[in-house]
């Protein structure tokens, strides 16, 4: 390189012009958290190509339990939605006698919606409008009879997409900056949304000792903490809850659309784990449903958008990456601009537009397919029921482990209390000290779980979270690892 003059200059340049491009990319992409996962799926695959190669450790594969995909932890997908999925894929299977009859006249009438007759066509923006108008009569009966239009309806690439209404909702040009009510703990790609659109999120602390509440004494002061450093616009609420596993009663709904309504907020309901309620005394009711119980002016004025997903459900088709958002009460003017905001995507991946149109209406009693599809999805529901209570139990039984009842949801939160003394040994390693436990975890009982850090959590307070939609095979396994290793663990460090 020293003979070479030009290449020493170029070298120099090269780098230059790499740092003028990360200075100038969008600060709010630059302020975006990285997820602690990215620790956690470095050491995972390193431990799966250990594991290939012969390496002895004392587990033979790895479970992965740190995001809520069904079918990853050995839930069976629906045989109901596969074999439409199938015959839409392959028409030729619509004349197939190997399928139920109603599965192949449900796929035949939804070929007949797709442009072509074909799932590789593009559909209509908010999807396609039969889809929409399924949508719609699900949500009315769902709600007990509060109409829903299908005009209010879109169909997005998942529910965390559709928080891409924020687009609308921001002005970037705002000083103060906009904000964002959001729940602490709380999925982590929310506050990742609102961070890379250039908000400020503004937490709010679920109550842990109450299983997770939310308190609207908590929502104040939330707002009160926002007052010089931003102007919060929305509050972002999950139920039932993720990663807690709390289920909002009527009460707490009531209280918050009053407090939405007395501080002009735009209220974002993400329900997406609305069929995943077990808790004995616990019942899932929609945001728009109480809103629309409470009456004139609330039901009137209140602006809402609402999310739910085909990722969630009984068929936990992640991969599929359909949801839907309705909005309620929003300005005509305002609706044409979030339509314009959806044409920049097109549409909705159209074999997830399918998989939500089998998820809102499915077999009914007296068609062929239903009794196999009562029993599946009975299956499901038993086995999350058990494993949620299971898990609880397991978790309470161990020193130093804490869990709150679970009432719904797909994960359990439970809380970790680290000696001082490995604390201190995950600073030293340069890791959250809740992260540290997770790498230790998955090191030496091959167990991958969330660590608290990621989705938020009090000052001091320690957390894990894992997902309890799995199989029960596969969640007494995580069960017995965990317990393991986290005696252990104790053992070490006490």
């Amino acid at each position: 390189l020293t003979s070479h003059p030009e290449a020493i200059i170029v070298l120099p340049r090269h780098k230059i012009m790499k740092m003028s491009v990360l200075q100038e990319i969008n600060p709010n992409v630059r302020n975006m958290k990285p997820l602690e996962y990215s620790i956690l799926a470095g050491r995972l695959s390193q431990i799966k190509e250990e594991l290939r190669q012969g390496v002895k450790k004392p587990y033979q594969e790895v479970l992965d339990v740190y995001m809520g995909d069904p079918h990853k932890g050995g839930v069976k997908p629906l045989s109901f939605v596969r074999q439409v999925l199938a015959a839409c894929l392959y028409p030729q299977l619509v004349n197939s006698s190997k399928l139920p009859a109603d599965v192949r006249q449900r796929a035949q009438r939804l070929l007949g919606r797709c442009d072509g007759g074909s799932v590789g066509s593009y559909t209509a923006t908010r999807g396609i409008p039969e889809t929409l108008i399924r949508v719609s009569e699900f949500i009315t009966r769902r709600d007990g009879g509060v109409p829903s239009n299908p005009e209010n309806i879109f169909l997005s690439p998942g529910s965390q997409w559709s928080l891409s209404i924020l687009h609308v909702l921001l002005n970037p040009e705002s000083s103060p900056r906009n904000g964002v009510l959001s729940p602490v703990p709380c999925h982590n790609t929310t506050t990742m949304s609102v961070t890379g659109l250039g908000a400020v999120v503004v937490p709010y602390y679920l109550s842990e000792e109450q299983g997770w509440e939310l308190q609207v004494e908590e929502l104040h002061r939330a707002m009160e903490s926002a007052k010089g450093v931003c102007n919060p616009i929305a509050l972002y609420i999950v139920n039932p809850g993720n990663p807690d596993g709390h289920v909002q009663s009527r009460k707490s709904m009531q209280e918050v659309i009053r407090f939405v309504s007395e501080r002009k907020l735009f209220l974002l309901a993400d329900e997406v784990y609305q069929d995943y309620v077990f808790g004995e005394n616990s019942e899932f009711v929609s945001y728009k449903r109480v809103l629309s119980e409470m009456g004139p002016p609330l039901s009137d004025t209140v602006e809402l958008a609402s999310f739910h997903s085909a990722s969630k459900g009984w068929m936990g088709e992640c991969g599929l990456r359909t949801g839907y958002m309705e909005l309620v009460n929003l300005d005509p003017a305002v609706m044409k601009h979030i339509f314009t905001m959806f044409s920049t995507d097109t549409c909705a991946p159209v074999l997830g537009q399918i998989a939500l149109d089998l998820m809102l209406n499915p077999p009914q009693p007296g068609e062929p397919s239903y009794p196999l599809y009562h029993m599946e999805t009975q299956n499901i529901k038993n086995t999350l029921a058990g494993n949620g209570k299971r898990a609880v139990e397991v978790v309470n039984s161990l020193p130093g482990l804490c869990c709150q009842p679970l009432e719904g949801g797909a994960f359990a939160f439970p809380k970790v209390y680290l000696p001082p003394s490995f604390i201190q040994k995950a600073k030293e390693a340069g890791l959250e000290p809740d992260t540290f436990y997770c790498s230790r975890l998955l090191d030496e009982a091959g167990l991958l779980v969330g660590p608290g850090t990621e989705y938020g959590q009090k000052e001091g307070t320690y957390h894990i979270r894992f997902c309890i939609l799995t199989s029960a095979e596969i969640m007494e396994e995580v069960l017995t690892r965990l317990t393991c290793f986290h005696k252990q663990f104790m053992k070490d460090f006490s």
